[in-house]
């Protein structure tokens, strides 16, 4: 029933979740269980495979299950949540399932009946067999899926992120994957390029049935803006924009708000790679062996310790900015792999002074892993000592691997 499904549970009760365990791995799932959400929350988020579920306690030591439904839904989309209750939190239950928690069961349940709910919540996988093509991350692969999904209708769409994330790579795959493929695929670049009413027309007349993709579309002039409206009335073309992470204003000027509210009826957000850090190492493996090609003197591959460099990294610029420190890496290896110091030579210049943000980072952890130890790992209580919320020492302890 549950062969290959892959399962986070949250019970504090020794018994119960024991007894889950055993069971669901008798039918073929792989379980990871969590006592607290202090652990819980970073595994549901971050998963380094994607999750089919998550049964949750509403009752927890650090907190409720309500709270980390909660947490989880302000950044992104959680995996269905079958909460575990006793009497007493039915009301708390329903209230749940009214946010989006797909099911609760009470205590005492039969295990069959758990099953059975279980298997019901689940969504299908049909991207299980699909390459990743932006990341192996439940993030990267959430945006994979919908460019799949996004192909096969007709409406426009919006891909927003940051600079060196791959929108137009995104574009592209849309394009490919669609009816229209046949037809051409016209690119507009805003962001490098001037606009005007004249040149979008002339990109509509050379689109035809296929689809217009436009860079920066926040760049449009508004004259330009004016002819795509129109041309969209009645449209024989898609069209497909790219803006940056927060909207129109900061690629340029404001668009027109029919404009951004069509766009934004469809939008598809990648998030930034900082908040993927496997999909670093990932992204990394997958480029190198293309720029170890060029080399008289192969390499064998990246270190283990370069990849740790890899996903700790912030990345201000993205994907092109791990694509020119590897080539760079590459390029200057002097051994037979590619180490930290090829990757981030800047590191080396002084390795005496560190950054303020890892001055402070490193004073944050030591007053929580000192918080942690007073209180007994109870999370609330250790929020109530640093006089910060729960939820932000959650995130905190997350960033920092705690």
């Amino acid at each position: 029933m549950l062969e290959g499904r892959r399962i986070v549970l949250v019970e504090d009760d020794e018994i119960m979740g024991a007894s889950l365990v055993q069971r669901l791995t008798l039918e073929g799932a792989e379980v990871h269980w969590h006592r607290q959400i202090g652990r819980a929350l970073p595994a549901i988020r971050t998963p380094r495979k994607v999750l089919d579920a998550v049964i949750c306690d509403i009752r927890l030591p650090d907190g409720t299950g309500e709270e980390l439904y909660e947490t989880l839904t302000r950044t992104g989309h959680p995996p269905p949540f079958l909460f575990i209750t006793g009497q007493g939190g039915i009301d708390q239950a329903v209230r749940l399932i009214r946010s989006g928690a797909a099911d609760y069961i009470p205590k005492p349940f039969e295990i069959g009946a758990f099953l059975k709910r279980l298997a019901t919540i689940m969504r299908p996988r049909p991207d299980q067999d699909m390459p990743p093509e932006t990341g192996i991350t439940a993030a990267a692969r959430a945006v994979d899926r919908q460019v799949a999904e996004a192909a096969g209708r007709e409406t426009a769409l919006l891909i927003r992120g940051a600079s060196g994330l791959g929108k137009l790579r995104l574009a592209r795959r849309a394009h490919e994957l669609s009816d229209r493929k046949a037809a051409p695929m016209v690119v507009c670049n805003a962001l490098r390029d001037r606009i005007g009413a004249e040149e979008l027309r002339g990109a509509v007349s050379q689109v035809g049935e296929g689809s217009l993709v436009i860079i920066g579309i926040g760049r449009l002039e508004l004259a330009a803006q004016d002819a795509l409206m129109a041309a969209l009335a009645v449209p024989r073309f898609r069209l497909i924009a790219t803006l940056g992470p927060q909207g129109g204003g900061e690629d340029g000027q404001a668009l027109r708000a029919d404009l951004m509210a069509l766009l934004r009826s469809h939008e598809i957000v990648v998030p930034p790679l900082a908040d993927r850090p496997d999909d670093a190492v990932w992204l990394a493996a997958r480029l190198f062996p293309g720029l170890n090609a060029r080399r008289k003197a192969p390499l064998t591959g990246i270190a283990a310790t370069a990849e740790e460099a890899l996903r700790s990294h912030d990345w201000p610029d993205n994907g092109r900015e791990l694509r020119a420190r590897l080539m760079r890496a590459v390029e200057a290896a002097a051994g037979g792999m590619v180490l930290t110091s090829d990757l981030f030579p800047e590191r080396a210049a002084d390795e005496t002074m560190r950054s303020l943000s890892e001055v402070r980072d490193a004073a944050e952890r030591a007053q929580i892993v000192a918080a942690l130890d007073r209180t007994g790992g109870q999370v609330g209580e250790a929020a109530r000592l640093l006089r910060v919320s729960r939820t932000t020492l959650w995130e905190k302890m997350h960033k920092l691997g705690l």
